[in-house]
């Protein structure tokens, strides 16, 4: 376990970040004082925060203040807003203020008893990342990295669906906390095989690392990244990428409830992953193929071997893509899927 607790030891910046995250002004002679550091020590941990991508505005006379009041993670807080089993479920909840990447940290542990969970969330992430090595941009308080390690017993079948079950079932966690005018103007949708969507728009993804061994249990680690608050700085820097994002800011979820929407992520996630293990995909294929954002339109799938033109015709029962093409209906369980303009 990671001891993270709020102390002293912690990173000048992370302090000053969890003083400032709530909003409002703080003097730099206050924040000094309840820091037990100098002046110019605050100056300069507002500067690494600026450095990580956090606007700060900085007022004479006033002090300084996040641009975006956040919630900083807090691991006790996410704890006692689950439910009676989830709690029981859940061997280590930690929050850390800066990781190479919760998904490789947790993937090194190998004594996560069948049944229990590890979660491991980070404000920041040096080398985060997305499928196919891409990184992920996140900046503190303006995004969520959540990874849960999870011990599978029963390895099923379909085990490459996996990341379209854990997609859902982050669907379904946001869902919560959407107003329902907001969740019928911007729908969620799911974009094969893994990226999270509202109108279109690219709001997270998942990345999940699998070992197992022949005859054996599988040890998962599901890394899910979030969006909270985009400044214009991040959609200009993702956007290079080809990428338009959003944001849970403007679903309408202040990043001041970034811990209830953990809460409400590992929540999600522990109840399917129960059925998953038990039942496989079956259960969870209807559901998917009503938030599938490619179903219908033309399609270009790029794989190790290939490229294919055609339209996207949904999925399996196994969760493999399925493409028309002039040759025949063609099935992917793997590739890069990119939207064509014409049909």
């Amino acid at each position: 376990m990671i001891d993270m607790t709020p102390t002293a030891a912690a990173p000048l910046a992370a302090q000053v970040f969890r003083k400032l995250g709530p909003g409002g002004f703080h003097s730099g002679a206050d924040l000094a004082t309840q820091l037990g550091v100098s002046r110019n020590a605050i100056w300069k941990a507002v500067g690494v925060l600026k450095e990580l991508g956090v606007t700060v505005h900085a007022v004479r006379n006033r002090g300084y203040r996040m641009a975006v009041p956040t919630a900083p993670l807090a691991a006790q807080r996410i704890r006692a807003g689950l439910d009676p089993q989830a709690q029981a479920q859940v061997r280590n909840l930690d929050v850390a203020w800066q990781l190479q990447s919760t998904n490789s940290t947790l993937l090194g542990r190998t004594d996560l008893p069948p049944g229990r969970c590890d979660v491991l969330l980070a404000e920041v992430q040096s080398a985060g990342r997305g499928r196919r090595g891409r990184s992920w941009l996140a900046t503190p308080g303006g995004a969520l990295c959540l990874s849960l390690g999870w011990t599978l017993v029963q390895l099923p079948r379909d085990l490459g669906s996996l990341g379209l079950v854990v997609g859902l079932c982050v669907l379904r966690g946001l869902r919560e906390h959407l107003a329902g005018a907001i969740a019928e103007r911007t729908p969620l949708q799911l974009k094969w095989p893994n990226d999270l969507l509202c109108a279109g728009r690219k709001l997270g993804g998942i990345l999940i690392d699998l070992r197992a061994e022949a005859g054996g249990p599988g040890y998962a680690v599901i890394g899910i990244g979030l969006n909270v608050a985009l400044d214009a700085a991040a959609r200009t820097q993702i956007g290079a990428t080809g990428t338009e994002p959003c944001d849970l800011l403007s679903l309408g979820v202040s990043p001041l409830q970034r811990n209830e929407v953990v809460t409400s992520l590992i929540q999600c996630l522990l109840r399917g992953l129960a059925v998953f293990e038990e039942q496989g995909f079956k259960p969870f294929r209807e559901e998917w193929q009503r938030a599938d954002a490619l179903r219908g339109r033309a399609v270009s799938v790029t794989t190790v071997q290939d490229n294919t033109r055609g339209v996207a015709r949904g999925i399996d029962i196994d969760g493999a893509l399925l493409v028309e093409t002039p040759a025949g209906l063609v099935r992917f369980v793997s590739g890069e899927v990119s939207v064509r303009a014409e049909a």
